[in-house]
């Protein structure tokens, strides 16, 4: 009986040893210090989705000292966090050997923030007014809200993620996040801003992507879906399940992270259909679509961010999405 009880526990230790070896060593990196923006990526490593499908996931975070889109074309991580599609047109133009395989928000969350019950009540009604943009956003989509809406480069003021300038100024406006700045003003000014999401006045780019290089998805693509695929999961369980576990690895990162912050953060992207709305709804978490893709493109064309022959097909694969994976757990 002793002899058999020593092999049986030999025997899962040799399986568990196994599981251990065979399971895919994957860093992803993300877009910033860690944060509920994030929380689908953390949730499938907390609850065991990764290691589920074979991969064991190490989240390299990002933020002001570091670049994790340096670090993917070179083979220093697997798969990066993209911030929108102009960063993957991008790569095409400059022959950068990165793809976009999946997007987990179906919007973009960006929005632009004024004061309350100064007449900055609509969207057009914010042109003309001092705004505090960040020099990234001024170069690749703040031409496009020129050309739509009549926005002007004098009004622009230089916005160094500090809303003290913002707050100060009643008839200023600012860009932000919708999951983010809102939430801070409120606690720093005691006042509730107005918000109006990008994103539901026509700039239809995709957001929080994931990128990996071209050599990966050509020699390895069950990884590349493996991946996907969990993350998809992931966010599902993120924001329809119990994510303590998630919430606690978030905080382990960035301890700066607050639960009240982090409250806010998910109940925004519930509230604007950041994850679930559109073709997430009926395709899956990370869902793409051609059509979409040609819209946004053919908006940065008009604006002159990028020429008409770009081929910007190079820039992501549907190869990996859209197959509804993680309906059946929200």
């Amino acid at each position: 009986m002793k002899l058999l009880i020593a092999f049986a526990a030999t025997t899962l230790s040799a399986l568990a040893a196994f599981q251990a070896q065979a399971a895919d060593k994957v860093r992803f990196g993300t877009n910033w210090l860690a944060q509920a923006e994030h929380g689908g990526f953390y949730q499938a490593v907390a609850d065991g989705t990764y290691a589920r499908y074979g991969l064991d996931v190490e989240i390299v975070q990002g933020g002001p000292q570091s670049n994790n889109r340096l670090l993917l074309p070179t083979g220093r991580i697997e798969f990066t966090m993209g911030g929108n599609m102009i960063q993957a047109f991008a790569a095409v133009e400059q022959n950068v050997p990165t793809i976009v395989v999946a997007s987990a928000f179906q919007k973009d969350p960006q929005v632009f923030i004024a004061h309350p019950g100064v007449g900055h009540d609509t969207f057009k009604s914010l042109v003309g007014a001092p705004i505090f943009l960040g020099k990234d956003f001024v170069a690749a989509s703040f031409p496009w809200f020129k050309t739509e809406f009549g926005f002007r480069e004098q009004d622009v003021r230089p916005y160094n993620f500090n809303s003290g300038p913002f707050i100060a100024n009643k008839q200023s406006v600012q860009q932000g996040y919708a999951t983010a700045e809102p939430f801070s003003i409120e606690k720093q000014a005691g006042f509730k801003p107005n918000v109006f999401l990008l994103a539901d006045n026509g700039f239809d780019t995709y957001s929080t992507t994931i990128e990996t290089r071209l050599d990966l998805v050509q020699k390895n693509p069950g990884l590349v879906q493996r991946f996907v695929d969990a993350s998809a999961i992931g966010w599902k369980n993120y924001m329809n399940g119990d994510n303590a576990k998630a919430n606690a690895l978030i905080k382990r990162d960035n301890p700066d992270m607050t639960d009240e912050q982090i409250a806010f953060s998910i109940a925004k992207m519930k509230e604007y259909g950041i994850v679930d709305s559109g073709d997430s709804l009926t395709l899956g978490i990370g869902a793409m679509t051609d059509a979409r893709q040609k819209s946004f493109f053919d908006k940065m064309v008009k604006t002159g961010v990028f020429k008409a022959d770009l081929d910007y097909k190079r820039a992501y694969t549907l190869q990996f999405v859209n197959k509804r994976v993680g309906l059946d757990a929200k």
